[in-house]
């Protein structure tokens, strides 16, 4: 297999009611531990990169590594850059070999958003590159994404048509209740997507790729043991899983899980270090770090995305 666009999979995935994983990376055991899981499950992927990953990890680094992944298991494997900011950005994505990338205009006015997605789809399309696009404003934090409750918004379904139309977008991001972060619903509320939403855009865009973003579950077996090994995790709900299944059934295609692998990832090496004071070697404990993802990701992709076996 070869690094591809998310084309083939959105179609695939919209036939057939479930969506595609979109896993953010940071390093090179985020990256085993995904695409292990991934080539186990026979599973479609989606490596996503935001503009902080690229700041910390270096893009050459992140592109070879994901490279090694795609010889290793043989996927389909789509790169794709998360929350681009700025035309220029998308653009050194592009030319730096990503297949997909996200232009989010959603914070600025109607005609401006259109007008930078735009600006960006005739670049990508130029270069075989499938675009993202998003309307509405989720509310949280992750990397250089903040969004206040004051300033988010959910999507008008009034305004996807001539987005979509004007600007030439490949799928659109929307805004429907999730949130970034790990701290999506206060304890005691009861978490609800505007599902009513997603149906009328789905009416008005038939057979059109939508993603959420925000979706991780934030489980609170990894928050209890961040805090029983020294963090001061407050208790939070994420989106519970059911609803993202039953998104992935409908129009989602792509679902961003970020926030869950991260959750995973430093429990394990909390705990590790907590039962292993006085060990220093990166790899003991990145290991069972390593392990940990893997299989959240194998649990995310046979139990919420439904996309085993579908490679």
């Amino acid at each position: 297999m070869a690094i591809v666009t998310s084309t083939e999979m959105f179609k695939k995935a919209y036939a057939g009611k479930y969506a595609i994983g979109a896993f953010n990376v940071n390093n090179m055991e985020i990256i085993q531990g995904i695409t292990e899981a991934a080539k186990e499950e026979n599973a479609p992927l989606i490596l996503q990169v935001s503009a902080g990953a690229r700041k910390y990890a270096n893009h050459t680094y992140l592109m070879k590594l994901i490279e090694a992944a795609v010889i290793e298991t043989d996927l389909p494997i789509c790169v794709h850059l998360d929350h681009g900011d700025s035309f220029e950005l998308c653009k050194s994505c592009i030319d730096g070999g990503f297949t997909s990338v996200m232009i989010d205009g959603s914070h600025l006015p109607f005609e401006d958003n259109i007008a930078l997605t735009r600006k960006v789809v005739e670049y990508a399309h130029d270069h075989g590159v499938v675009v993202e696009g998003e309307l509405g404003r989720l509310e949280g934090i992750e990397d250089d994404v903040n969004v206040s409750a004051k300033d988010a918004s959910y999507t008008d379904p009034d305004q996807v048509e001539e987005f979509v139309s004007r600007t030439g977008v490949d799928s659109l991001a929307i805004a429907i209740g999730t949130s970034h972060g790990a701290y999506k619903f206060k304890p005691g509320t009861k978490p609800q997507l505007r599902f009513d939403i997603l149906e009328e855009i789905e009416k008005r865009l038939p057979g059109f790729p939508i993603v959420l973003h925000g979706a991780s579950s934030v489980v609170p077996e990894f928050v209890k043991m961040i805090n029983e090994y020294g963090g001061n995790m407050p208790d939070a709900i994420g989106v519970p899983e059911d609803m993202l299944r039953q998104a992935a059934s409908m129009a989602v295609c792509k679902i961003n899980i970020d926030s869950d692998l991260r959750l995973a990832m430093t429990a394990t090496i909390r705990k590790y270090f907590a039962e292993n004071p006085s060990h220093f070697d990166p790899r003991q404990y990145l290991k069972p770090a390593r392990a940990a993802i893997k299989e959240m990701v194998r649990h995310k992709i046979r139990n919420v995305l439904g996309c085993n076996g579908k490679a």
